[in-house]
This record gives C-alpha cells, structure tokens and sequence, in this order.
C-alpha cells in the first residue's frame, strides 16, 4: 500500500489544495518500506487527482480540503483521511500503529472528532472506515 502526506515544514499541509509537496511511504504489512518526495506540480482539482492516482498512492492522509478535489480523490479510487495537523512522523506512525483516528491530537483545530467523516473508497480493497473513529483500517 501506498500512503501520501502532503508536507509543510515537517508536518502534515494544513491545505492539500495548495501544496507543493508530498511524502510518499510504501507500506508492506503494516511495516514502512520505502520513502520517497514528490513534487505537486498540477493545482486544478482533476489535475491533482489524477497526479496522485499516476503515483499509485491508495491512501491519502492531508489537512483541510476543497469539497472539488475530495470528491476528484473520491473518483479516482483513492482513500481520503482529512482534517489531520501534525508532525509528519507523528502523523505516520499513528497511521502505522492504528491510533490516527483514536487520537484528537491529530485533529485540526476546530475540527469536532464526533462528528468527522472519512471517504472510504479503494481500488485495490484496503482499509475501510466510515463514521466517526470507531472503524478499522
């Protein structure tokens, strides 16, 4: 599996819509494998999508997102978890141990934790979570 972040400064853009870079990890049993950087070189909303589903990315975990681009994610098969802030490395390794949505700390301020949303769409399977946190990965 494929897990993108968008980065600022170290720690999870606080916009995907306007980033210019992103952290790409390959995760193999829920162990890191690889890491790599990409430059987000597309801004319209379809562009980007399609700039995420050429890196074969299957789960995306950002901060604030236009409702165009999440539902371009949402088209391109690509699991969206937003509203996050943190430290990239932080952000991950939650991810990686399964406490990302257990954990308010993770949570961008002003963001209600009962009352959160996750798109949940794959094309390759994966992780499913609808609901407000208490789903699996």
């Amino acid at each position: 599996m494929k897990v993108a972040i968008p980065v600022w400064q170290g720690r999870v853009s606080p916009v995907l819509d306007t980033a210019g870079r992103l952290v790409v990890v390959d995760v193999e049993d829920g162990e890191e494998q690889r890491r790599g950087e990409e430059i987000l070189s597309e801004s319209s909303p379809m562009a980007r999508a399609s700039q995420l589903a050429g890196l074969d990315v299957d789960v995306l975990l950002c901060g604030a997102i236009s409702r165009p681009l999440e539902n371009a994610l949402a088209s391109s098969g690509i699991q969206l978890v937003s509203r996050l802030c943190g430290e990239i490395e932080e952000v991950l390794a939650a991810f990686l141990d399964g406490r990302l949505l257990k954990d308010k700390l993770f949570l961008m301020p002003g963001c209600c934790g009962s009352q959160r949303q996750f798109q949940a769409r794959g094309r390759r399977g994966g992780w499913k979570h609808r609901g407000n946190g208490r789903g699996q990965w």
